[in-house]
């Protein structure tokens, strides 16, 4: 903008070297209103369409297209003013109202514990965060816990609005969710048993604390990717993992010497039993055979005792002679009568038995 230079040097001349009072001098107000006054006089040749193309191109920003993965929210004046599905859509060109499209369908991840590099992601390249990973369990030991957290946008009003840092919000409050649950469980359970409890009451804390938060915003998955003692102890722990891994082999080889052991003994058992049952019905038969043929006979012996007594003296005398290896001699009355009947008496062809006669002499 141009100024009057002469007018402005007789100023500086009226007003000296100080400047009339010791302060620079300022514009003259009056003449820069009357110069935007020429100004705004001005014909521009092709103004009114230059207005009008401009008026054109601003009205025409306010188209926006939606995605089929996203929703469009619409602010006017910075307040929420409504939600828009996918397709083509207007709304009044900025400032009076601007769009945002947040990916409703994308699952977003957050690592705790861990940080997984840009590229070819892996827990074992991944830059650790011991700060975030060292929880401490309901028996007062410390495990070292990573995890990750997969989460999608359920509420994009809610998700907009209502939290200023969606991702750190998630993070915080994964961490917090983890280190309750595993507040409450032994190390034990943590490294072995309930992991998969662990990650399930994790994701059901973490959903009821972004619920309360009114975060808009639905937790996937938790997944846990290394629980591990801290690095520390991890030999006495790797010790004691060998020493229960032991304890359980010995305990399955003796309930597999028992599974074998058990069925033969029984069998055994079984087979004396038989046995003893074989045995006992046979002497109690035999009893009562006994029995039957005394009583038969002392009925015999009341009705008949001299023919009893003779029948019974030759059962019994028939019963010996029967017997094998018993040496017999049949002598005849007269040669009872001139023998002396010493015993045992030699059979035929063995020779005279000391001091007999034949003839009933010496």
């Amino acid at each position: 903008m141009n100024w009057d230079w002469e007018k402005l040097q007789e100023r500086k001349q009226r007003q000296g070297p100080s400047g009339g009072g010791g302060r620079p001098p300022g514009p003259d107000f009056s003449e820069l209103g009357e110069k935007f006054k020429r100004f705004k006089d001005m014909k521009f040749p092709g103004g009114k369409l230059l207005i009008a193309l401009v008026a054109v191109l601003w009205l025409l920003s306010g188209i926006y297209i939606v995605a089929p993965d996203e929703v469009g929210v619409v602010q006017r004046f910075g307040a929420f003013s409504r939600i828009t599905e996918s397709g083509p859509h207007y709304h009044l060109p900025y400032p009076i109202e601007k769009v945002q499209t947040p990916k409703v369908t994308h699952i977003k991840r957050t690592e705790i514990g861990f940080r997984s590099p840009a590229t070819k992601p892996s827990l074992s390249s991944s830059r650790l965060v011991p700060e975030e990973s060292l929880m401490l369990t309901g028996d007062e030991n410390i495990v070292n816990v990573q995890f990750i957290v997969q989460y999608k946008i359920k509420d994009a009003r809610e998700y907009l609005f209502n939290i200023a840092q969606p991702q750190k919000t998630v993070h915080d409050a994964a961490e917090a969710a983890m280190r309750e649950v595993v507040g409450y469980n032994k190390i034990d359970s943590v490294l072995t048993t309930r992991k998969a409890d662990i990650q399930n009451d994790t994701k059901e804390l973490l959903q009821e604390i972004l619920d309360r938060y009114k975060a808009g915003i639905h937790i996937s998955t938790v997944q846990l990717q290394d629980v591990h003692p801290p690095d520390q102890v991890v030999d006495a722990f790797k010790d004691v993992a060998s020493a229960k891994e032991d304890k359980i082999k010995f305990i399955n080889e003796a309930q597999a010497y028992v599974n074998d052991l058990l069925p033969k003994t029984r069998g055994e058992v079984a087979a004396i039993l038989n046995k003893a049952e074989g045995y006992r019905q046979t002497v109690v038969q035999e009893a009562k055979g006994q029995s039957s043929k005394f009583l038969a006979v002392w009925n015999a012996y009341k009705e008949a005792p001299q023919v009893t007594r003779k029948r019974m003296y030759l059962d019994t005398m028939q019963e010996v002679f029967s017997r094998p290896g018993v040496r017999k001699l049949i002598l005849s009355e007269e040669a009872m009568q001139g023998s002396i009947p010493y015993l045992p008496l030699p059979g035929p062809g063995q020779g005279k038995a000391p001091g007999l006669n034949s003839a009933g002499g010496k």
